[in-house]
């Protein structure tokens, strides 16, 4: 069975109200994916911890599978694709390693994840938003330096 890992640029985008959330939220409860999985070290950077600005978050959690495991084999392959990939954060990598083999990501974080995913067994990277709007590596590295 193919695993749908979310990050929380995904998590967000569903959570947040946009123009395109209700339809990509539909397409996604109706698919073979349902329910995403979430990690809860994803927690961390997807909520507040005020319950009143995560409101929205945590209803949209509340539909998700959470799980919190993390064996250490998936903390040393989280490593390895880091060194690999040269890039994306400790939770990038876990996510990814996480979705080892054939899973997929969904995100909004498309160059981190997608040069970790480079580096395994079939995972694929599905980003959450328009090709129009991502930013691009050198835009996010300016953005960065602010």
């Amino acid at each position: 069975m193919t695993r749908l890992i979310l990050d929380s640029g995904a998590i967000d985008r569903f959570a947040r109200p946009h123009p395109e959330a209700p339809a990509n939220f539909a397409e996604l409860k109706n698919s073979e994916f349902w329910p995403p999985l979430i990690h809860t070290v994803v927690l961390a950077e997807c909520l507040t911890g005020r319950q009143q600005n995560d409101a929205r978050t945590n209803r949209f959690i509340k539909t998700c599978e959470l799980f919190e495991d993390l064996p250490e084999e998936i903390g040393r392959r989280a490593a390895e694709l880091r060194t690999q990939a040269g890039q994306g954060s400790v939770v990038d990598a876990l996510l990814v390693a996480l979705a080892e083999p054939d899973g997929i990501v969904l995100t909004d974080d498309n160059n981190d994840i997608e040069a970790l995913a480079s580096h395994t067994r079939g995972v694929k990277v599905v980003s959450t938003m328009p090709s129009k709007t991502r930013p691009t590596r050198r835009a996010r590295s300016r953005k960065r330096r602010r």
